[in-house]
């Protein structure tokens, strides 16, 4: 599946209602700069999309390996000034050797999002046209125009 769509509709506030296949989400702000502080933050999900991404690749590498990996925990920290930064702090449980723990660290910089992260995405923005006319979707993706 090359294609995925996500939809984002807002509404209170800055609280924004997400959905991806079937499943639903929120996003919002603290209430510091005017949010209800009911979800986590955009960068705050970004972040926990590292983490897991992270996370479900070493389960995924450790098992084709039948590798004895029982937990993963990785914590993100996320920095904005003076250049924004991500660090992974990874947790693998387990009775591993110190080839398989090294290994686990060189495999988690590959999950797809930390690819995503580090060679950046093209990226444009458009305004769709009005409800009832052509949806958004249905625009030539970029790169074929």
């Amino acid at each position: 599946m090359s294609l995925r769509i996500l939809d984002a509709t807002l509404g209170d506030g800055y609280q924004t209602a997400m959905s991806a296949r079937t499943h639903t989400f929120t996003a919002d702000e603290p209430t510091d700069v005017g949010g209800t502080d009911t979800a986590p933050t955009p960068v705050e999900l970004l972040m926990g999309s590292l983490a897991s991404c992270t996370a479900i690749t070493l389960r995924m590498y450790a098992q084709r390996k039948e590798w004895p990996l029982e937990d993963v925990k990785v914590q993100v920290h996320y920095t904005a000034k003076p250049t924004p930064s991500m660090v992974k702090h990874i947790s693998v449980i387990g009775p591993l050797d110190d080839a398989q723990r090294a290994r686990l660290l060189e495999i988690a910089e590959m999950c797809p999002v930390a690819k995503l992260l580090r060679t950046g995405v093209a990226m444009e923005s458009r305004l769709a046209e009005p409800a009832g006319d052509r949806d958004p979707v249905d625009l030539p993706p970029v790169g074929e125009r």
